[in-house]
């Protein structure tokens, strides 16, 4: 409840867990608020957040991004919009598309999940956390032991419910919109095909539920925002309700079609040889259903996946979107990214996948000239991967940088007839998609300052105090802040 006392700042209890005022998706937040205790001589210390009264000057910022390359940094951007591709394949999110359909959430889900607001333990809001968190068991015999879980989840009997409150409890579970029960009945009116619980996320499962029960991703973005007290702001790059799906080129013509297959494949059967692999991939890929579901259920990877994956037969020269039966598409970006693009100040292609993360959300209609144009942005910025992975393997810094600048120069509409001024297609320069790339001192991935700087950008090098397991460094948010004051000061190597 708002506190009655004489202060001039306004408090607001966690456990009250209050609606944001409802706003546009790229509206910038308000000011970021910190966590103060006080203690009633009468009661116990009461946890509440506390407005700046100081107005926030940092830049704001528009951040293209996977799930997890970069939520480890997004504390470094106070005022962001974060915009996340809805393609991903893997994971929990495989058979909710499997059996549900509908566009990916898993990352979006990791997203909002990361952008709770801390709350100490005990406290409703970081029960809340827990449970939108959580994964159900996994493994080979799991099946059995996750869907008891589950039961009990959506019965109201695990102990994941102890904190919440009853309210909460009620919209994410029982009565009134009732969102897992709602999930639930959706499985059980597809029965037939046998959704597997194994692994699943909760989270994955209550944003599911409110993005079919709604016939909105936006909407259900919202309510995960509300019940969890949040002010984040994310984009899905396609406003849709269908199953969206990207494909590979690679340079000696063969394709790949989905995310996981690109990016970190399944194992495939023993007995597969090079011969039949176009054969097989045909049977994995074009299903009039689904192109990526084929008989695949759950597909798990792990970090350690991208660590040993299995090299591309040759590099990727292009990604694409698909239909259920294979054609290319040429699908229309979100019109709020868009908009976004021409009100933010700092553009920030962020680290994780290239290929899968990033130019899923530069490969569509309008992007190239809403950021080549865009009155505002002060500052496009690309955080260099520390080292390579299956997408990127061999590639140097100046690889990334003409990836992203071809990507954004391809046509994305059907070839008209004829030629004109209505056909003309515009190419535009580097610079104007990329003005600084920020690297890691010490990072995996080849870096010649002097080409970078022939075409137009700037780089700059910070110094990150974590380090990976293979001791390469890896970026914090002292870093990407440091960075970020580089680039919007001028400096460059």
């Amino acid at each position: 409840m708002a506190s009655q006392s004489g202060s001039r700042n306004t408090h607001l209890d966690i456990p009250d867990f209050r609606l944001p005022t409802q706003r546009h998706h790229l509206d910038l937040p308000a000011p970021p608020q910190q966590l103060i205790s006080t203690t009633d001589s009468q009661g116990p210390t009461v946890w509440s957040r506390q407005l700046d009264s100081e107005p926030d000057c940092s830049p704001s910022y528009l951040v293209i991004s996977g799930g997890t390359g970069c939520n480890a940094i997004c504390a470094a951007f106070a005022r962001a919009c974060y915009v996340l591709p809805v393609s991903d394949d893997g994971g929990s999110s495989s058979e909710i598309i499997r059996v549900l359909g509908g566009p990916s959430i898993g990352d979006i889900r990791s997203r909002l999940v990361r952008l709770i607001p801390h709350a100490p333990p005990g406290t409703p809001l970081n029960a809340l956390r827990t449970l939108l968190a959580h994964r159900l068991p996994s493994g080979d015999h799991a099946e059995l032991a996750a869907r008891e879980e589950w039961r009990s989840v959506v019965e109201g009997r695990s102990s994941l419910w102890v904190g919440i409150p009853e309210d909460r409890k009620e919209t994410i579970r029982g009565t009134g919109w009732r969102f897992l029960v709602y999930f639930e009945n959706e499985i059980l009116r597809r029965a037939h095909k046998n959704f597997s619980f194994v692994n699943g996320s909760i989270g994955n499962f209550l944003l599911a539920a409110a993005q079919s029960f709604f016939r909105s991703l936006s909407s259900a973005i919202f309510l995960f925002s509300s019940i969890t007290n949040s002010r984040a702001n994310i984009v899905p790059v396609i406003s849709t309700n269908h199953t969206v799906t990207i494909a590979a080129e690679l340079t000696n013509g063969t394709h790949l079609v989905g995310q996981c297959e690109i990016s970190h494949p399944i194992p495939r059967p023993r007995s597969l040889t090079y011969e039949d692999e176009h054969e097989y991939m045909s049977s994995l890929s074009f299903d009039t259903i689904s192109p990526t579901m084929g008989n695949q259920r759950n597909v798990f990877f792990g970090a350690e996946s991208k660590n040993s994956f299995e090299k591309l037969r040759a590099s990727i020269s292009r990604l694409y979107y698909i239909n259920a039966y294979g054609h290319e598409i040429f699908p229309v970006p979100n019109p709020e990214y868009v908009s976004g693009l021409g009100s933010h100040e700092v553009l920030v292609y962020s680290c994780g996948s290239l290929w899968t993360s990033i130019i899923p959300c530069l490969a569509l209609r309008g992007v190239a000239s809403a950021i080549a144009l865009s009155p505002t942005l002060r500052a496009k910025v690309l955080f260099l991967n520390a080292k390579n992975d299956r997408e990127t393997e061999g590639y140097t810094a100046v690889d990334y940088i003409l990836a992203i600048a071809r990507t954004l120069n391809a046509r994305y509409q059907v070839e008209p007839y004829g030629l004109g001024p209505d056909n003309a297609a515009t190419t535009y320069p580097v610079s104007t998609f990329v003005t600084h790339l920020v690297y890691l001192r010490g990072c995996a991935v080849h870096l010649d300052a002097g080409l970078i700087r022939e075409l137009g950008v700037n780089c700059v090098e910070v110094e990150s105090d974590a380090r990976g397991a293979d001791d390469i460094p890896l970026y914090d948010v002292a870093c990407t802040k440091r960075a970020v004051e580089l680039a919007l000061g001028g400096s460059s190597c």
